[in-house]
């Protein structure tokens, strides 16, 4: 299958979820096994393996599609896969965020990403798994709900629940964790050192 590699000024606009600063002004770059561009209708489809690069962000999927105003700005992009992913960097940070779901939409207009599907977010000292989570990436807000199981009786009741997870902050006097490869005290040291 032939790869494609398509630096896409279309989709130029603002970056997803807290990332790098620099991120929205970086060239985005797709690749995926075919592409299908529709200038008439402002669509592009790209599917096989699709892998989705800005500076520090980075999706991936077996399907996108993305949807584009009159003007070429980016107004939708859906990342549909078992799962798809997305990380990215926030600024003053080392570790990436992650998310995953079977379809990831983003709706640049009205700055949200909603995950859909086995969704879950996971952030430094964070993590959040639900059926849906919606992110406003303007107000920074995160809601995660589940849907009813459709049926009656016990199977009805036993529907999953969101879950979050925190981790709790270390405090500022706690003494760190022991290094196993210090030499127990009292132990003379070696001659000559």
């Amino acid at each position: 299958m032939h790869k494609c590699l398509l630096v896409l000024a279309l989709l130029s606009a603002a970056p997803l979820v807290h990332a790098l600063s620099s991120d929205k002004d970086k060239p985005i770059e797709v690749e995926a096994d075919t592409a299908e561009l529709d200038d008439i209708n402002n669509v592009s489809v790209y599917t096989g393996h699709v892998v989705l690069t800005q500076g520090s962000i980075r999706m991936t999927g077996d399907k996108m599609t993305v949807y584009n105003t009159e003007n070429d700005e980016l107004d939708t992009l859906i990342m549909e896969g078992r799962p798809a992913t997305y990380r990215q960097l926030p600024d003053n940070s080392n570790v990436y965020d992650e998310a995953q779901a079977l379809t990831i939409k983003y709706f640049d207009l009205k700055n949200l990403v909603i995950l859909l599907d086995k969704a879950e977010v996971r952030q430094e000292g964070f993590f959040m798994k639900g059926d849906r989570i919606d992110y406003d990436t303007q107000l920074s807000q995160v809601k995660a709900q589940t849907t009813a199981k459709k049926g009656a009786g016990p199977e009805a009741e036993k529907q999953d629940r969101v879950k979050v997870i925190l981790k709790k902050k270390k405090e500022t006097g706690e003494a760190p964790a022991p290094d196993t490869k210090q030499e127990p005290q009292g132990t003379p040291a070696p001659d000559g050192q």
